[in-house]
């Protein structure tokens, strides 16, 4: 089974090696279609903390490497400064 890659923002890079990542998606209402936005958070593992906050990052599926740390960084997509 593949891994799943994700696109997202740095919304917090204040921890050691870990950042947390906005994956936000869109998805219509099932009884009124109206189009909502849904956020889900995820804590990665950034080994060298070159991530900042506001940067656009991929993130994948990695083994836990703490209670909440399942995703790792795979690369800077857009630097925010």
């Amino acid at each position: 089974m593949p891994k799943k890659i994700y696109t997202g923002e740095v919304v917090s890079d204040k921890m050691e090696k870990t950042v947390v990542v906005a994956i936000t998606r869109l998805t219509q209402h099932r009884v009124y279609k109206k189009t909502i936005k849904k956020i889900a958070k995820f804590k990665a593992h950034d080994e060298e903390n070159k991530c900042k906050k506001g940067d656009k990052v991929t993130i994948i599926e990695a083994r836990p490497s703490s209670k909440d740390k399942r995703w790792k960084v795979l690369d800077i997509v857009r630097s925010h400064s």
